[in-house]
């Protein structure tokens, strides 16, 4: 796969490196190992132009559907006939458990009316200071390091989203649990995580090697996060605080606005399970290439800069949408059609995938002026809006991510807050190249140089 080295210019803005697209369909043998390695070089150049595209692969049709209207009837319109397809549950199942994620039909409405209220408005603003704390000491540990020569900042991104994350779950630092925790998302993404031919040809009522290797890890990783809910509760009332301090309180205080249910102690972890693995893994993402891109436009940092004292960050907020338009953290959406319908003007019958790429329609040629070009103001007030089905960095329809609001506060206020310490360069030119697997990861963790501001 070639690939554009450095970035570049383009009437003054900056277009980030990307690897570039092969001109004709993969093969099926060349496409599952480009799955496992960087799924976003399985689009052909012209998949980037096309409302749909329609191919047989694997014994199976595949549409890939990148028409707004299309990815509306998908998502929002006809939700109820596309399902999760085998691949996806397979994947995530062993980390995820029956979470809201992946969870189906009345399971899913259950979890969604109850988890809602912890996710408001109001309720997001409980967890800010909790963002800021980690932020800040985040920032100060960066400080020797930064004196001492190039930094590994992505490592030190994903301990500060791991910390948010700790905190704003368990009101407590994750000293203690932080590089267990590490350990347990890295195993799973290098070796169980990624997608295996068996995944798509075996039946999801059978067991597969890799199912097994995957149940034995699900094993673990559930005795694990028992002891964090555990250690958290130790010495504690065993009811939720009010007000609350955390998202634990605020879920163990979901009830069902219909049934007055609550989260049994099974379905409680698989909620803590989803929120930890969703918000850790994308803020870490989404903070590594704005800073990166940042790094690449000082103009623009400066700009960021100058608004970390202020109380709203507009430009920050455009750095963080824009960033997600580029790198898009959950950079494909895979469906199965349940029974027929027509998107696009082309049928789809039961069985048949149907694929929604926010790597693609972010970058789609039909859909954005100089799409593959970091240009904020695309965000900022005031500009054009933005077509809702074109852009879905939180999905879209009534499974739309529940946590959004969130996680653009937490991203906003972590950037601003390294961007108003450090002024950002890389230490090297080695271009930084999306990865995408699972998440839209990058293909090495990049170094820079950061210089206190005064």
């Amino acid at each position: 796969m070639a690939i554009d080295l450095q970035p570049v210019l383009t009437g003054g803005r900056l277009v980030p490196p990307v690897p570039t697209p092969p001109v004709r369909e993969l093969s099926a043998f060349r496409f599952v190992t480009q799955m496992r390695t960087n799924g976003i070089g399985c689009w052909p150049a012209a998949a980037y132009e096309a409302p749909v595209r329609r191919r047989r692969l694997l014994g199976k049709v595949r549409l890939t559907v990148s028409d707004p209207e299309a990815v509306r009837r998908v998502l929002v319109d006809n939700v109820g006939n596309y399902a999760r397809t085998a691949i996806s549950i397979r994947v995530l199942r062993p980390m995820l458990g029956d979470g809201l994620l992946i969870s189906e039909g009345a399971a899913w409405r259950h979890q969604r009316r109850a988890l809602a209220p912890a996710f408001t408005p109001r309720a997001v603003e409980t967890l800010v200071p909790h963002i800021l704390s980690a932020s800040d000491e985040a920032v100060a540990a960066l400080e020797g390091p930064a004196a001492a020569g190039p930094v590994d900042l992505f490592s030190a991104l994903q301990h500060l989203a791991l910390e948010i994350a700790g905190r704003t779950m368990f009101s407590v630092a994750m000293a203690r649990h932080g590089r267990a925790l590490r350990g347990f998302l890295t195993a799973y993404s290098e070796r169980l995580g990624r997608p295996h031919l068996s995944d798509a040809l075996v039946p999801l009522r059978f067991a597969t090697p890799l199912d097994r290797a995957r149940a034995r890890f699900r094993r673990d990783w559930v005795a694990f996060l028992d002891g964090i809910i555990a250690d958290r509760e130790d010495g504690r009332a065993s009811g939720p605080s009010d007000p609350p301090r955390d998202l634990l309180d605020l879920l163990r205080a979901a009830r069902d606005p219909e049934s007055g249910r609550s989260f049994t102690p099974e379905a409680l972890r698989d909620q803590v399970a989803t929120m930890i693995l969703a918000g850790h893994e994308t803020t870490a993402l989404t903070l590594l290439w704005a800073c990166t891109l940042l790094a690449l436009s000082p103009e623009t940092q400066e700009a960021v800069a100058a608004e970390a004292a202020a109380d709203e960050k507009p430009l920050t907020r455009a750095v963080i949408d824009e960033t997600l338009r580029l790198y898009p953290p959950a950079y494909m959406i895979a469906r199965s059609a349940l029974g027929p319908d027509v998107l696009a003007g082309q049928a789809v019958m039961p069985g048949e995938s149907v694929t929604i790429a926010p790597w693609l329609l972010h970058r789609h040629r039909r859909l954005w002026r100089d799409p593959d070009a970091f240009d904020p103001t695309r965000f900022l007030p005031g500009a054009p809006p933005i077509p809702r089905f074109a852009y879905l960095p939180f999905g879209a329809g009534p499974r739309v991510c529940i946590g959004a609001a969130f996680a653009l506060t937490e991203a906003t206020l972590a950037l601003s807050c390294i961007v108003g310490r450090f002024r950002l360069e890389r230490a090297d030119d080695r271009p930084v190249l999306p990865a995408a697997v699972v998440t839209t990861q990058p293909d090495h963790a990049p170094a820079f140089r950061l210089s206190l501001r005064t």
